[in-house]
C-alpha cells in the first residue's frame, strides 16, 4: 500500500503518494499551509486540498493509504485538533502524523543517523539530528520573534531600507525604486501637506495591508540589488548569512561533524548566503559534507515509508528525487 507525504511551507503545500519502492505515483500543490502564518483553518484546508489532489492523481482512495507524514514547522507527534476535523471532513486517513519540516529536510538530503539541517525559506531554523530524531533546535520562532536570515527577515529589511531612504533617515538605495515598482506605485517629487513625499504615504498604506509573512516576497529585490552593486542590499545579504551561521552554530556539537543539509529558497538558490552560513563549520572541520535540497517532500516520504517498515536505502532516496516533481520556485 502506498504512503502519503506532505511538506507544508510558508509559501506552498506539496503532497505526494509514494509506493513502497520510492516511486511517486501522484502529486499536487496547494497554497501555504502553515497554521502560524496562515491561520489554523486555512492551513488545514490547504493540507487537505493537496492530499486529496495527490490521491486523485494517483487514483487511490484514502483507505488505500498505509500511512502518512505531514512535515510542518514546529510540529511533531499526532495530528492536532486544528487538523483532525478537516481531515475527517475530507475523508482522509486518520493515521497521519506530524513531523518537523526540519527533520524532513534532513531526510531529503541524507539517510545518516546523525547530522544537521539548516532551513531558510520564508522562515529559518536549524536542527541537530541524533539516532534519526531531532536532538536540538535553534530559531524557527516565527516572523515576530525570530527566523533570522529568512526570506521574511530579508524582505522586512528591504522595506525598512526603502522607507528610511524616503524618510531621509537612511542612505539612498536601489531597493527604494525596486520596491516602489514592485508594488505598482509612482515616485514623484515634492511633499504633501503632511511634509512627507507622497509615495512614502502610499507605500506605508500598502505594506500595512499585507500579512507580515508576505514581506518575504521582497527578498528577491535584495538579491537583485546586491548583484547590481547596491551597498545597502549587499549588507543585508551578508547579515542574512551571518544570522544563519549563528543559528547553525547554536546546534553544533564536537561529536557530530555532519552532514549538513541545506534547504529552503534562501540557501538553495543563493550561493553567497549558503556559503556564509556554513563557512564557520567548514573551516572548523575537514571533510564535512554539505548537501542542498529543494524542500522536505522526499524526506516526508522517507519518514512515512519508515512508518510502514520499509528500510529506506540510497536507491529508494534516489528514486524519490527522480520521480517527485520539482517544486515551483518560492518567492524568496
Amino acid at each position: 500500500m502506498p504512503v502519503l507525504a506532505i511538506d507544508v511551507g510558508g509559501t506552498s503545500t506539496r503532497a505526494a503518494i509514494v509506493s513502497t519502492d520510492g516511486t511517486c505515483v501522484g502529486s499536487a500543490r496547494a497554497r501555504a499551509g502553515n497554521p502560524t502564518s496562515s491561520g489554523a483553518d486555512d492551513a488545514a484546508a490547504a493540507i487537505a486540498e493537496a492530499a486529496l489532489a495527490a490521491m486523485a492523481g494517483a487514483a487511490v482512495d484514502p483507505g488505500d493509504v498505509a500511512a502518512g507524514v505531514v512535515a510542518i514547522a514546529g510540529a511533531s507527534g499526532q495530528v492536532g485538533a486544528w487538523l483532525v476535523t478537516e481531515l475527517a471532513r475530507a475523508g482522509l486517513p486518520e493515521q497521519l502524523t506530524l513531523e518537523a519540516d526540519l527533520l524532513a529536510a534532513f531526510c531529503s538530503g541524507s539517510l545518516a543517523p546523525a547530522g544537521y539541517a539548516l532551513i531558510a525559506g520564508t522562515g529559518a531554523a536549524a536542527i541537530r539530528v541524533r539516532n534519526g530524531r531531532i536532538e536540538a533546535t535553534a530559531d524557527g520562532l516565527g516572523w515576530l520573534l525570530g527566523d533570522a536570515g529568512s526570506g521574511f527577515w530579508i524582505g522586512r529589511r528591504a522595506v525598512l531600507a526603502a522607507t528610511r531612504d524616503l524618510d531621509d533617515r537612511g542612505p539612498p538605495t536601489a531597493l527604494t525604486d525596486l520596491l516602489v515598482a514592485e508594488l505598482g506605485l509612482i515616485r514623484s517629487s515634492g511633499r504633501g501637506t503632511d511634509g512627507r513625499v507622497p509615495v512614502l504615504r502610499q507605500l506605508v498604506a500598502v505594506l500595512y495591508g499585507l500579512r507580515p509573512v508576505e514581506l518575504s516576497r521582497f527578498a528577491p529585490l535584495v538579491f537583485d540589488a546586491a548583484a547590481a552593486g547596491d551597498d545597502v542590499a549587499t549588507g543585508i545579504v551578508g547579515s542574512a548569512g551571518d544570522a544563519l551561521a549563528a543559528t547553525l552554530t547554536a546546534v553544533l556539537v564536537p561529536d557530530i561533524a555532519g552532514p549538513i543539509v541545506l534547504s529552503g529558497s534562501i540557501v538553495s538558490r543563493q550561493p553567497a548566503v549558503a556559503q556564509r552560513a556554513v563557512r564557520s563549520v567548514l573551516t572548523a572541520a575537514e571533510g564535512v559534507e554539505v548537501i542542498t535540497v529543494s524542500d522536505g517532500l522526499a524526506g516526508a516520504a522517507v519518514l512515512a515509508l519508515r512508518q510502514v517498515g520499509v528500510t529506506v536505502d540510497d536507491s529508494i532516496l534516489v528514486r524519490l528525487h527522480g520521480s517527485l516533481p520539482p517544486p515551483v520556485a518560492d518567492q524568496a
